[in-house]
């Protein structure tokens, strides 16, 4: 891990017209960091992933990709920053009526020149990262929900991102999974250098792949930098040492 800026957030408020969800929201991601962003339900962790990867512009402030001040870049701009990002949606949003190989090749048929053969092997090769290698011809209803995030983020994987935004990994999945799911985060990362961003509620997520975070607070609608979210847990600030032990004494 280098240490390089990966992402950096300025001023950043987000919100719907006239209300302010958060504001004054300024961290930075590293290359190589998993950055999670927590909080409880409804402080605005996905209206702040909406802004991140450009499905919502923020009301205030900028987000900078490697330097790039990504709102106020032309559209093309925008657009080839946008394909450094990877996201994996929280219900792992496949397309119902494509198998699992049609999935991952959307985007390589949409964005690459890449022949089908070249298509077919990058798709193998993503669906083997995520151990999903002889699914190729399954549909996602045929799958659990586990393989269904694996799924997601090896499609997430496809333009092989710099950058991977992933909003609830362990929504809807037993403990067992969830934990495998966040095993897998950290070897993707590890070994091939990606940076991850995580919005998350689960605090076993948190604590287990996190290594810097903030938490966004739902009654100041504001950040509390936090760091590594095991230093927070032990002499963090108070609100935040609350969240993550759901209020029992550490």
């Amino acid at each position: 891990m280098s240490g390089t800026p990966h992402i950096e957030v300025s001023g950043l408020a987000v919100g719907y017209g006239d209300y302010v969800v958060q504001r004054g929201l300024d961290f930075t991601v590293h290359q190589g960091d998993i950055f999670v962003v927590m909080g409880g339900n409804g402080c605005g962790k996905t209206t702040l992933m909406r802004a991140l990867v450009g499905l919502q512009a923020p009301l205030a402030g900028t987000v900078r990709y490697g330097g790039e001040d990504f709102w106020n870049a032309p559209e093309g701009r925008r657009q080839r920053l946008q394909r450094r990002l990877g996201i994996l949606f929280q219900g792992g949003a496949l397309w119902s009526s494509l198998t699992l190989a049609e999935n991952v090749a959307l985007p390589l048929s949409e964005y690459t020149s890449l022949s089908k053969t070249q298509v077919d092997a990058v798709v193998a090769f993503k669906l083997a990262l995520v151990g999903l290698s002889g699914f190729e011809e399954f549909y996602p209803s045929q799958l659990s929900g586990g393989m269904k995030k694996r799924a997601g983020l090896a499609r997430a994987m496809a333009l092989d991102p710099d950058i991977l935004v992933i909003d609830e990994p362990s929504s809807g999945l037993d403990p067992l999974t969830a934990r495998r799911l966040d095993e897998l985060i950290v070897e993707l990362r590890d070994s091939l250098g990606t940076t991850v961003v995580v919005v998350t509620h689960d605090l076993a997520s948190i604590l287990a792949i996190g290594d810097n975070s903030v938490y966004l607070d739902a009654d100041t609608h504001t950040m509390i930098a936090t760091g590594h979210p095991r230093e927070a847990l032990q002499n963090g600030n108070a609100k935040v040492r609350h969240f993550l032990t759901r209020g029992n004494p550490t």
